[in-house]
């Protein structure tokens, strides 16, 4: 960002000399500074998890979520600015609605998140608005199967068999990567999934955090639903366990 302070990060509207918006990456930088968010495509459905960092011990536990319900089975998880990830969630619900009306059909992940990514293009064009400053990770099941996208602040929307966006998303990448994704079941993917959240927070030795998560597919009746609260208890003594013997 060598250009900064010479007028071309004024407006998401502005090139630099060099081919870059600075603005979107600005909106990138805020992702990169938010908690961890980490969504696993398995062979019978989807697995998304938040690292949501509590800022005050004054805060009511579970406010505050940055996991959301777009239809009854698409979810959204972000990571970036709380308030940026509200607006997404209730645009892609209205996307998904009429997606339902137009058609007479539910939507497929892929055409959620397709206009999720316009939406979002559209902020980087100009200079009266300014980038989302989010990442954002759709995912659910539909005719085609289990589906897993990533929309970023700049629009780009790519689809993923497991994905990671904000501060720790190189070490969740790593460890995605180490895994055998088409063979997990929904269960094993929700103790990977923890795992890898409680990971990257203490990698990053953050403040206190809440793991959120939810899944849909074979074990919801392909319905979006939040993690069992036993289930996810369990999830979490196990990656506490496997953080005391991680090398």
């Amino acid at each position: 960002m060598t250009s900064i302070g010479t007028g071309y990060d004024l407006s998401a509207s502005t090139y630099s000399p060099d081919g870059r918006i600075f603005q979107v990456e600005y909106a990138t930088k805020a992702v990169e500074n938010s908690g961890t968010a980490i969504g696993l495509r398995v062979k019978d459905g989807i697995v998304l998890a938040v690292e949501r960092l509590i800022h005050s011990k004054l805060l009511v536990p579970g406010a505050n979520r940055r996991i959301q319900a777009v239809d009854r089975h698409i979810g959204m998880a972000t990571a970036g600015l709380l308030a940026d990830g509200r607006n997404v969630a209730n645009r892609a619900r209205d996307e998904s609605s009429q997606i339902r009306t137009l058609w007479r059909e539910p939507p497929t992940v892929k055409a959620v998140a397709d206009r999720l990514a316009l939406y979002a293009q559209a902020y980087t064009l100009y200079s009266s608005v300014r980038p989302f400053g989010i990442s954002t990770i759709f995912g659910g099941v539909d005719k085609t199967g289990p589906s897993l996208f990533v929309v970023e602040p700049s629009g780009v929307c790519l689809g993923y068999h497991g994905a990671a966006v904000g501060k720790g998303r190189q070490l969740a990448k790593t460890e995605l990567e180490k895994l055998k994704l088409s063979e997990l079941s929904m269960r094993e993917a929700v103790i990977e999934a923890a795992r890898i959240i409680y990971l990257v927070h203490d990698d990053n030795k953050e403040k206190e955090f809440e793991l959120e998560m939810s899944w849909v597919g074979d074990e919801t009746g392909d319905l979006y639903a939040p993690v069992p609260t036993d289930l996810l208890a369990d999830a979490e003594q196990k990656a506490r366990e496997a953080l005391e013997t991680f090398e």
